[in-house]
């Protein structure tokens, strides 16, 4: 199961390395990984995005990843309600003949044209990593000549779903 965690962590050399470790030492494959400054100067937040068979094996690592002395906060956020983005920047073979075929096929994607040359487009596209494999998909037909995404980052919502018993004025 994917799990999508969270690292609030103080921003300085050799931090990245040393989580990665670990998750390497544990064995965790990461899917995903983003890494940026946070609203609080001199510290970051990564959003791992990990392969976990066993629910145990995800406990275990967040409490080894909160003993780091670099790491501030740890969170899985896989369970509640996140706002979850990837960008991708992708090159497309696009001779001019094609290009109003391609834009009004991509346009349910809401993708943003960065570069335009002779006979090749760049598109950005940003949303959810299935949406971003979907645009891929969309457009491999017309040939791609480079991809390149930054992997998701995620922020839990303000607002949560209330779990419990749902009271009805309808009765």
């Amino acid at each position: 199961m994917k799990r999508v965690i969270n690292v609030t962590v103080i921003n300085q050399s050799g931090v990245l390395n040393r989580v990665t470790g670990l998750l390497m030492k544990r064995q965790f494959n990461i899917e995903s990984i983003t890494v940026g400054h946070s609203e609080q100067p001199n510290f970051s937040k990564m959003t791992f995005v990990v392969n976990v068979e066993d629910e145990s094996k995800i406990e275990q690592l967040i409490k080894q990843l909160s003993k780091q002395i670099d790491v501030l906060k740890v969170n899985d956020i896989t369970e509640k309600a996140i706002v979850l983005r990837e960008l991708a920047l992708v090159k497309v073979v696009s001779p001019p003949n094609l290009r109003l075929e391609m834009n009004s096929i991509v346009e349910p994607f809401r993708p943003q044209v960065v570069d335009t040359a002779k006979n090749v487009v760049t598109y950005e596209v940003v949303g959810h990593p299935e949406k971003i494999d979907a645009f891929i998909e969309l457009i491999r037909p017309y040939g791609i000549k480079e991809l390149t995404r930054t992997g998701a980052t995620a922020a839990v919502r303000e607002t949560q779903k209330v779990e419990g018993p749902q009271l009805s004025i309808l009765k």
